[in-house]
């Protein structure tokens, strides 16, 4: 097979950039391709200890005609935005978009009327490079890291058992609540690990100061620290995250609160076409104003939080989770 040079953008962000792995993959292997990545600097060394990755472009730094030097022979536009939409137009050669269904999204959003399809972001993505040959794998994603970057204390911390609780997201209203974070402590056995950013620094020490035993590492490690932690985890607890999708790629088993967001719009945890029974979901499904967006808030708009606070959690489904048998792991 004659080997290409393809070109996949996405910019943004953690959780978006790992759902394009499985692409990514296929891409390399199905058409004996050197992939490239055009993405934002913030979130390039996601992407560069991934071996399917020829080379990452960051956005803000490499010019159109550095672009055009390369001579790819397609370009991927998995962000299909005005930016990536101009890149593509600029590069003038052949290319594949998705279809991001934000008439629908919005429609569900706004009235609450649901038409999105039943189809993981993944699968949308595959049925559009199948007519170019690209097929799914069934894998699931990928998520490399540099060992180097964790610390010997957390490669100490990982040789024990725990859970991790993930409190950071990019909108408040996609966080674990503090009083659902604490129900959590207080009810699964265990040892428990904090993971989250400087940004919910203040909720972990308040959870802190309630439960003693548990380890606050909000704040205090990278994305790194924070792989290697979550891939030796027993379990994860988490929002609609980042980490949500990196716990997913590391094939760990996850319960997944929903906030203001809701696993219909296609971005729940994935783990290739094969075995989709590592994770629970628990949501609000009562609460009326749910989704209210897409992507989230600083604050609910309502000035209740019920999709989160009046979530209710399943404890027989979580220790349903955890007696899945070793093999599927």
């Amino acid at each position: 097979m004659t080997s290409r040079k393809a070109l996949v953008i996405r910019f943004s962000s953690i959780g978006d950039i790992i759902l394009t792995t499985p692409v990514i993959r296929c891409i390399r292997k199905q058409w004996n391709a050197e992939v490239h990545v055009l993405t934002k600097k913030a979130f390039s060394a996601i992407l560069k200890p991934n071996p399917n990755v020829s080379e990452v472009h960051e956005y803000e730094q490499i010019t159109t005609e550095e672009l055009k030097a390369l001579k790819f022979d397609h370009v991927f536009d998995l962000q299909k935005n005005h930016r990536s939409r101009r890149v593509v137009k600029s590069l003038g050669i052949s290319s594949t978009s998705y279809d991001k269904l934000n008439i629908k999204k919005w429609l569900y959003v706004n009235t609450k009327f649901n038409i999105l399809p039943h189809k993981h972001l993944v699968d949308r993505y595959f049925e559009a490079v199948k007519d170019i040959g690209i097929q799914n794998d069934g894998e699931g994603c990928d998520y490399f890291y540099e060992i180097d970057n964790v610390p010997e204390s957390t490669m100490g911390l990982a040789k024990t058992q725990y859970n991790v609780l993930v409190l950071g997201a990019a909108h408040a209203t996609k966080r674990i609540s503090l009083s659902k974070a604490g129900e959590i402590v207080s009810q699964i056995d265990g040892k428990c690990i904090i993971l989250g950013g400087k940004d919910v620094a203040d909720m972990a020490a308040l959870l802190k100061k309630e439960f003693p035993e548990i380890i606050n590492l909000a704040g205090k490690t990278n994305l790194d620290e924070s792989a290697h932690i979550i891939k030796h985890a027993d379990l994860v607890f988490t929002g609609d995250t980042g980490l949500m999708h990196m716990a997913a790629a590391l094939r760990k088993k996850i319960v997944v609160l929903w906030g203001n967001t809701t696993p219909a719009f296609g971005m729940y945890p994935y783990y290739g076409t094969t075995d989709q029974s590592r994770f629970v979901s628990f949501e609000n499904k009562n609460a009326g104003c749910r989704p209210c967006s897409k992507l989230g808030f600083s604050k609910c708009p309502k000035g209740h939080f019920d999709c989160m606070e009046k979530l209710v959690i399943d404890l027989d489904a979580i220790r349903d989770l955890e007696n899945i048998s070793e093999e599927v792991e």
